[in-house]
């Protein structure tokens, strides 16, 4: 006998829609005094697709906790057994977060074919990149053939058109093959425009956040909500053999009780991973600024392992670029830069123009590591929420992104890459979909260009996400590393991270020991790690720095650095060196 069960405690009647190979059927289900309705059925294909009729509504309903979607997120969900797998990677024993770089990629553009077994042939590259985890952004199922993933409405089935389930268990299997983790990022603070049949079943939703309906965490119904998330996450994390989750936009999750859902969360993991033997970590995003999301539960945080730092992104981006529009106003004054490096955020507790208030806590840098907190010159929000897409690389010289990348990479801070970064790729990476509703097409169009103007771009010519040829435009071109000056820039990469790998110091996460002098227009910085001195040029002519410590060798510059004597080094315009001491 077969078990079907779903939650759908508003609905006076809900039955089965069942094919089994030969047409479908319907069948009762009974209601249990906790609003769970359940059916037995005997001789249940391993395969056969089922749904569920709400009331009287003749049109069935996917699973809210399907496995597998082959038919698209408007079409019945699949039975899918986890136990026919056949993984390979039982010598697996994880990859803890703290000390290892993570590269943050999106499998509809990684590749032309844009499938977890097209990423697969591109892994070494990875592996000689020096990497250690692989941000995949999400894979749950959205509706159309391409797009971000954040507008998924089945959390726990993986998009068909990249592979399936089986696809992304042999994308995983091979990443672990080649010593790389894998950490997936999940949306739980709304669901996509099309498809999202949740709330159909119960209170899933009660208000309303920046993307629609916020999620139900405390209300009347919010146990079996919460237990979903939960139980999703941990299904990721056990049956996909995950080793870690980054979670979308934690500042949207309105939560007023006493535990809070990320609380309870980052328990049920810690949990789970004690069983399985191996780390298993959760990153959040979060705009707060708020040192307690990854603060111990034990010392009455939230207990993420880690945090993104947009923070350290705007300023560097601003240092980098000049821009001053919208967000990065704030950090437009020469001291943002050294400052946010040395405070992890530039506000904390301080007024915020873009938002008009005061915003943020300070960090603890006596308590809280900076392996908590990633620090990036690129993500997939930071390019794609762009007007046109651009990379960082379009909009400064390669000698600025190597000093920005000899930054990230060793500073206190966990780093993260985003796909093409380490070899300045000059493929944009733009906002796509593929709804097919004209409609709904329309109004993302209208959404985005309302996107931008509150970002300060105003009116401007913006590519139509809805276009295929905006997906196209976004692909990577792997031809591109075999050529200068990409070469090049992938070459101070590999070399930086190699470094980061052979001097301890530079990986150090202890922020009471992280020092940052900067001249007084900011440009000319000198990170101290242990007795290594990294010193960076941002201005456009050169500049001498005086080191409180005889040079003793020089590990990695940029061309035509000199030191003149013990502790006098000249750098060039736009250059780095890293010294020791």
């Amino acid at each position: 006998m077969q078990r079907f069960a779903v939650w759908a405690p508003e609905c006076a009647r809900v039955r089965l829609w069942l094919d089994n190979g030969e047409g479908a059927r319907e069948h009762a289900m009974a209601l249990d005094r906790h609003d769970w309705w359940h059916a037995e059925v005997a001789d249940v294909a391993p395969e056969a697709d089922y749904a569920f009729l709400l009331d009287d509504d003749p049109a069935p309903l996917p699973d809210p906790r399907s496995l597998r979607q082959p038919h698209g997120v408007h079409g019945p969900s699949r039975r899918y057994d986890h136990t026919r797998f056949d993984w390979t990677d039982d010598h697996w024993t994880g990859k803890p977060l703290p000390g290892s770089i993570l590269y943050e990629l999106h499998i509809g553009t990684f590749t032309r074919e844009g499938t977890f077994d097209a990423a697969i042939d591109h892994l070494d590259h990875l592996v000689g990149l020096g990497v250690d985890l692989v941000e995949v952004m999400p894979v749950n199922a959205f509706d159309g053939h391409h797009g971000w993933g954040y507008d998924g409405v089945l959390w726990g089935a993986v998009h068909e058109p990249y592979g399936g389930p089986d696809g992304f268990k042999r994308f995983v299997d091979a990443c672990h093959a080649h010593g790389l983790g894998v950490v997936l990022d999940v949306v739980y603070n709304h669901l996509g425009p099309s498809g999202a049949y949740l709330p159909r079943f119960g209170p899933y939703f009660r208000g309303e956040s920046a993307w629609g309906p916020a999620l139900n965490l405390d209300g009347p119904g919010s146990d079996e909500v919460r237990r979903l998330i939960i139980d999703n996450a941990l299904g990721w994390l056990r049956d996909y053999h995950l080793d870690g989750l980054r979670l979308d936009a934690v500042h949207a999750l309105t939560d007023r009780r006493a535990t809070h859902i990320l609380t309870e969360l980052s328990a049920e993991v810690d949990a789970l991973a004690t069983g399985l033997g191996r780390p298993l970590s959760l990153i959040a995003e979060s705009d707060r600024n708020d040192p307690t999301t990854v603060t111990a539960r034990e010392a009455g945080g939230n207990g993420m392992t880690a945090q993104w730092s947009d923070d350290l992104h705007h300023a560097l981006h601003t240092a980098l670029t000049h821009e001053k529009q919208g967000y990065y106003a704030d950090f437009a004054v020469p001291e943002a830069l050294a400052r946010t490096l040395r405070r992890v955020f530039f506000h904390d507790g301080t007024w915020s123009s873009h938002r008009g208030r005061t915003h943020g806590a300070p960090v603890d840098t006596h308590r809280l590591p900076g392996s908590r907190f990633l620090a990036y010159l690129q993500t997939h929000d930071q390019i794609g929420n762009r007007a046109r897409g651009d990379r960082i690389s379009q909009s400064t010289t390669p000698g600025l992104l190597a000093c920005g990348a000899a930054i990230v990479l060793c500073s206190p801070f966990t780093p993260m890459l985003f796909m093409g970064e380490e070899w300045a790729a000059t493929t944009p990476w733009r906002f796509f979909a593929s709804f097919s509703d004209p409609e709904l097409a329309e109004s993302v169009r209208a959404g985005r260009r309302r996107e931008f103007a509150s970002h300060g771009w105003g009116e401007i010519d913006l590519p139509d996400p809805l276009d295929p040829r905006t997906r196209e435009a976004s692909v990577l071109d792997w031809s591109e590393p075999d050529h200068e000056p990409h070469r090049r820039m992938l070459e101070t990469y590999r070399a930086l991270i190699a470094l980061r790998r052979a001097y301890p110091e530079l990986a150090d996460p202890r922020l009471a020991r992280f020092t940052v002098d900067a001249g007084a227009d900011g440009r000319v910085l000198t990170l101290y790690r242990g007795e290594l001195r990294v010193v960076c040029n941002l201005r456009a002519e050169p500049a001498g720095e005086i080191l409180d410590r005889p040079v003793r060798r020089v590990l990695l510059a940029s061309s035509g650095v000199e030191v003149d004597d013990a502790t006098d080094v000249v750098l060039p315009a736009e250059s780095f060196a890293i010294l020791a001491t």
